[in-house]
């Protein structure tokens, strides 16, 4: 039985884990430690629900735990503080770090979305599927789910379009 649950698993997963992670970490507002957690959980399940599922859509399945277990994560009330040991510089023109940080300020901005908007932009604008994939990762009709894309995206616009100002 062991055997015929990991055939294909350890390839899916190589295959596939830099991918998921990226949706994870961006399901979870930018954290990488809590991506990695809920990937690995996600896989869990999976490991699981192997014979059942490899040969329908691993990755599906995959999803759609990682949009519900961020979501059930987001509820709770605490993760814990992120010191900083020191302020970062302003990025220099054509300098890489313009990006990393453009990058981190759309994280950020992601962070303070609905769980479920979050994961309704990621998944129809990050992921490029189609609307009825996103409502059934999401578990709701796909008005809902358009509706869930559609505000995220309309509230990502109005967070990223706030300039912040330099003090001073």
């Amino acid at each position: 039985m062991e055997r015929f649950r990991a055939d294909g698993f350890d390839e899916f997963v190589a295959a596939r884990w830099s991918a998921l992670l990226h949706v994870a970490r961006l399901l979870t507002g930018g954290d990488r430690q809590r991506a990695e957690d809920l990937l690995q959980e996600a896989l869990v399940k999976l490991w699981f629900a192997w014979p059942k599922v490899a040969e329908q859509a691993p990755e599906a399945y995959v999803r759609k735990v990682l949009v519900r277990m961020a979501a059930r994560s987001a509820r709770r009330r605490w993760w814990g503080e992120r010191p900083v040991g020191e302020l970062p510089d302003r990025p220099e023109p054509g300098d890489v770090s313009a990006t990393v940080a453009e990058r981190s300020r759309l994280e950020a901005a992601l962070a303070l979305l609905s769980p479920r908007q979050r994961a309704a932009v990621v998944l129809r604008y990050y992921e490029d599927l189609p609307e009825a994939q996103v409502a059934h990762a999401l578990g709701c009709p796909v008005g809902t789910a358009r509706s869930h894309a559609s505000r995220g995206v309309a509230r990502l616009r109005q967070l990223l379009s706030d300039t912040v100002r330099p003090v001073g």
